[in-house]
């Protein structure tokens, strides 16, 4: 039994670093509990183009906080904070450690820089929104936050259909601007201690060579298919977070025609460099960090070292 009830590790990394692996190994040496900080395994059958861990993996590293949403809902960092914590603590409650795992980093900033105190998610009224989305498009909702709050509006991309679509929500919750209630109520941080781990190959020619294999696995695994499946439910469209998340999107533009197969082919390996581009960025903001070379030998060694319980 693990008695220091404050300590939390973040294994934190770009897309197809090997993080998965790399944290079921620590689980087999430290006294570790996986919390997934994945915003695309949130979603059940959506498995292969997550990367999800298998059956097999699952039953010898339970991951927390995956294939807990429908991809028809929404799943937003505040409802993962909460949870989050609410997993946290369930852990510690049974003398074991928080091994905190995956690549999206508003995630783990939300969690450990912490978040405004906002109005709970509405079913109904997201759903209204939703409804809007597919009808009118994020462009006409993103004008319609531009005009109710532009200081919001500013830092949101026009495609982020679910932070416009949760700023519209707050308003129509509130009354009030989503700025006007982040700046009355400014985030409140854990008392927990954190311990960031990074992990990335410095190589940049191996890391496109493993985000290329991995999407060859993916395909080999049946993508297309899965993608295939989600698409003729008929509940879902395209401005939903699951099916914007990288390789659903193009797939999705695949179904629905507006791309040819070849094209999407080429499409899905950039946008996962681009999205792993994107959470290096965030990673060398992120303050104190120790980083690792995910390509490195001694990988497991050096990590080992450094969690020394």
């Amino acid at each position: 039994m693990y008695s220091n009830q404050n300590q939390i590790f973040c294994l934190m990394g770009p897309t197809a670093a090997g993080k998965t692996a790399l944290a079921i190994e620590l689980t087999k040496r430290f006294p570790f509990d996986i919390i997934s900080v994945d915003s695309a395994m949130v979603y059940r059958g959506m498995d292969i183009g997550t990367a999800k861990p298998t059956s097999a993996e699952l039953k010898i590293a339970p991951h927390r906080l995956i294939n807990i949403c429908d991809p028809a809902e929404a799943y937003s960092a505040g409802q993962f904070r909460q949870d989050a914590i609410a997993e946290i603590e369930k852990i510690f409650a049974q003398g074991r450690i928080p091994l905190l795992v995956g690549g999206t980093m508003l995630y783990f900033r939300v969690l450990q820089q912490g978040i405004s105190n906002l109005p709970q998610a509405n079913k109904e009224i997201r759903a209204q929104i939703a409804a809007q989305i597919e009808k009118l498009g994020i462009e006409e909702l993103y004008q319609q936050l531009q005009k109710i709050d532009p200081q919001t509006a500013a830092v949101i991309k026009r495609t982020d259909s679910q932070r416009i679509g949760r700023a519209l929500e707050v308003f129509k919750l509130t009354g009030k601007k989503l700025s006007d209630l982040q700046s009355i109520s400014p985030p409140q941080r854990l008392s927990f201690k954190f311990t960031n781990i990074a992990v990335a190959p410095l190589d940049r020619s191996y890391f496109q060579d493993r985000i290329n294999l991995r999407f060859k696995e993916m395909l080999r695994l049946g993508f297309i298919e899965e993608v295939e499946q989600l698409y003729k439910r008929g509940d879902l469209y395209f401005d939903l977070p699951s099916i914007r998340m990288v390789g659903y999107r193009q797939a999705w533009q695949y179904f629905a025609g507006q791309i040819t197969y070849d094209q999407m082919l080429q499409q899905i390996p950039i946008a996962t460099r681009q999205l792993a581009k994107r959470q290096l960025t965030w990673l060398r903001s992120w303050p104190e960090v120790k980083w690792f070379d995910s390509a490195s030998t001694n990988l497991l060694k050096s990590i080992m070292q450094l969690i020394d319980l």
